[in-house]
């Protein structure tokens, strides 16, 4: 394809790995595979195999910026950024300037991130201290139900019978889960209780941040529209949702060098 420069943005998650090309604008390719040993391999690999698949040479990328728990990790990269930094600037750019706060749920915590009129970090809240409500948490229970992510939503509504989850410990909630299970609840019943008590959790954490501004909802289980609209029925309120939730924070990085947000180098 016939571009310019491009950026890539690796962000080295908990769960997750992805990898996004940009040419400042909009994602270009994105790419994700499950966290493993060996990261810096598994971000050379993702990149070649983008490159390859927009038939771009090496020496087009303008720059490699890292983030999430892992952005040390790849040697090769020139910046390394904050994942609220690039999280920030992900949506902000993507929602066109458009987005105030930003519910993030990432592999292993929880985050409410609001910004100004320019896209700039007012605030943010991070639960990381406890796997309920991530997605890790999701994982969990889809093993537990023996039933893809992927069909959360649609399950979620055909349910037919209020069941509650009380538990906020992500202990506590897979046990509650078996017992249910054993006492042959519906597994629809279960999933719509599991969104519904992770709404509770994102309201929680939102406490007082304004509802009348734009809120977008981020990170892989974005992409489960019962959960989505669970969380709208918590709050009272329309929840955006971007084309590509779960590669917003890598292309954040990616653009890195045209922001002025935080970076350092490696």
């Amino acid at each position: 394809m016939k571009v310019g420069k491009v950026g890539i943005g690796l962000d080295l998650g908990s769960t997750a790995i992805k990898m996004v090309i940009t040419d400042g604008e909009k994602i270009l390719c994105g790419l994700s595979t499950a966290t493993a040993p060996g990261q810096e391999e598994i971000g050379r690999q993702l990149i070649a195999r983008g490159l390859e698949s927009l038939d771009l040479k090496p020496e087009q990328v303008g720059s490699i910026t890292t983030t999430g728990y892992g952005k040390k990790l790849y040697s090769a990269a020139d910046l390394n950024m904050d994942e609220i930094s690039a999280n920030a600037a992900g949506i902000f750019r993507l929602s066109r300037g458009q987005a105030r706060t930003i519910i993030n749920i990432g592999g292993q915590d929880l985050k409410v991130i609001t910004l100004d009129n320019d896209g700039k970090v007012l605030d943010f809240r991070m639960n990381d201290k406890c796997a309920a409500g991530t997605g890790r948490f999701f994982e969990l229970v889809s093993r537990l139900l023996d039933t893809p992510l992927s069909e959360f939503g649609d399950l979620a509504g055909n349910s037919g019978h209020e069941v509650q989850l009380s538990s906020t410990c992500v202990v506590f909630a897979e046990s509650e889960i078996i017992s249910l299970l054993a006492r042959g609840v519906a597994r629809e019943d279960i999933i719509h209780a599991l969104h519904a008590s992770v709404a509770r959790k994102v309201a929680a954490m939102m406490g007082r941040t304004p509802h009348d501004d734009a809120i977008y909802l981020d990170g892989g289980p974005a992409r489960n529209r019962g959960l989505v609209e669970a969380i709208e029925d918590e709050l009272l309120c329309d929840i955006m949702v971007l084309d590509d939730p779960q590669f917003t924070v890598a292309f954040g990085a990616a653009i890195a060098r045209q922001l002025s947000a935080p970076t350092d180098k490696p």
